[in-house]
């Protein structure tokens, strides 16, 4: 537990954590298998509030502050991570982008409706040769009578296919992107096969065909041209989402290699007496603990970001954002993969949960920005800040 979480945050915690014990754990292999989760699963989601965290309660949300949410999503990931990440882009960007640049038209029409999960949201920013820069997006959005007629091609598109909207970035004008709520069972929406990924498997992942998609005036969302910046405010939200998926995975390692360094035993005595390994549950545990602290350190800067105490630089939350994904997901492979050396030959093996593990753990440290990327964005930030100084 986190010494400055208010009863209610440990209550809500341990509510998602009976909820991940019970509705997730027991199936997650199953899932993973079949590289697909039930629509049961969104139904036990939506059902408990978990699908409307960042949702006020004006639009039928729990209305929870980013630490309160954050707390939910790890037990989530310490559950299952592939949900975790369906729930993450759905409560995160969309929710986000909406509350900040929509309408309250656009508002009341979304958010109750994600709210309550009778909508589930994706968000479409990546293309083929649009991942690490998000201004290169070749997906063109053109006036057409109205509205807008949008054609190009999304990869990577969580909850493509069981969506009912998906936030789409597309190409306005030469130097400028929109935002786009695009609904599913619009003419020309062409989600594809799903991507066989290496972990995250039960994950809906697509690519997207946009084949001259029609969409209203009311579907763009804000500005015309100032889409990337709204994506670019939006990832901060998702990597701080991302790092807190990250310490729920690399806690379940840990705790998985924790009950069988006691439980199995070699030369006579339990595996978890041996100096080296105790050194492994060690590092994988303060290294995880570095994530979480980091995450909830992004989240209170976030939360300045919304107050109006913008601080931009290394102290700003674009680069506590960066540095928390960068160190929860490495803490995350780390721990996973030290679970798997200590379960030995079992961990190798793939009925046993540290397997899984690790592949979802790498995951982390790629989707929304490469451990590469992350540190470039830190980088970029400090010496933005030393630019500053010397003005």
């Amino acid at each position: 537990m986190t010494p400055t979480m208010s009863d209610e945050q440990r209550e809500l915690q341990q509510l998602a954590h009976d909820f991940a014990s019970a509705e997730l754990r027991p199936a997650t292999a199953e899932w993973d298998a079949a590289r697909a989760l039930p629509d049961e699963i969104f139904a036990a989601l939506a059902g408990s509030g978990f699908l409307g965290m960042l949702v006020p309660e004006e639009y039928g949300g729990l209305g929870f502050d980013l630490p309160t949410y954050l707390h939910v999503l790890e037990e989530i990931a310490w559950g299952d991570a592939a949900v975790a990440l369906s729930v993450a882009i759905h409560c995160g960007p969309v929710v986000e982008i909406l509350l900040r640049h929509g309408s309250e038209e656009q508002k009341r029409r979304w958010l109750p409706a994600l709210a309550s999960g009778e909508t589930l949201a994706a968000f479409a920013l990546s293309e083929p040769d649009a991942g690490s820069d998000p201004s290169s997006v070749s997906t063109v959005a053109e006036r057409d009578g109205g509205g807008w007629r949008l054609d190009g091609e999304k990869r990577w598109v969580t909850n493509g296919v069981r969506a009912g909207v998906v936030l789409t970035f597309a190409r306005t004008s030469e130097d400028g992107l929109g935002a786009f709520l695009v609904p599913t069972d619009s003419e020309g929406y062409r989600p594809g096969a799903r991507e066989k990924t290496m972990g995250l498997r039960a994950s809906e992942t697509v690519r997207v065909r946009l084949d001259g998609v029609h969409v209203g005036a009311d579907a763009l969302v804000g500005e015309a041209d100032a889409g990337l910046r709204y994506a670019l405010e939006a990832l901060d939200l998702g990597r701080i989402g991302i790092a807190i998926q990250a310490v729920g995975i690399g806690r379940a390692a840990l705790e998985h290699a924790a009950r069988y360094a006691l439980e199995r035993e070699q030369f006579g005595t339990p595996i978890g007496r041996f100096g080296a390994l105790q050194a492994k549950l060690a590092d994988s545990a303060h290294r995880v603990a570095g994530g979480r602290a980091l995450a909830h350190e992004a989240a209170h800067a976030w939360a300045a970001t919304r107050n109006g105490t913008l601080r931009t630089g290394a102290a700003g939350v674009t680069a506590r954002a960066a540095m928390a994904k960068l160190a929860a997901s490495e803490a995350a492979s780390f721990a996973a993969d030290e679970a798997v050396q200590i379960f030995g030959g079992y961990g190798y093996m793939r009925h046993y949960p540290v397997e899984r593990l690790m592949r979802d753990a790498k995951g982390a440290e790629i989707y929304e920005g490469t451990s590469e990327i992350m540190r470039r964005v830190i980088a970029g930030e400090i010496l933005r800040d030393s630019g500053d100084a010397r003005s």
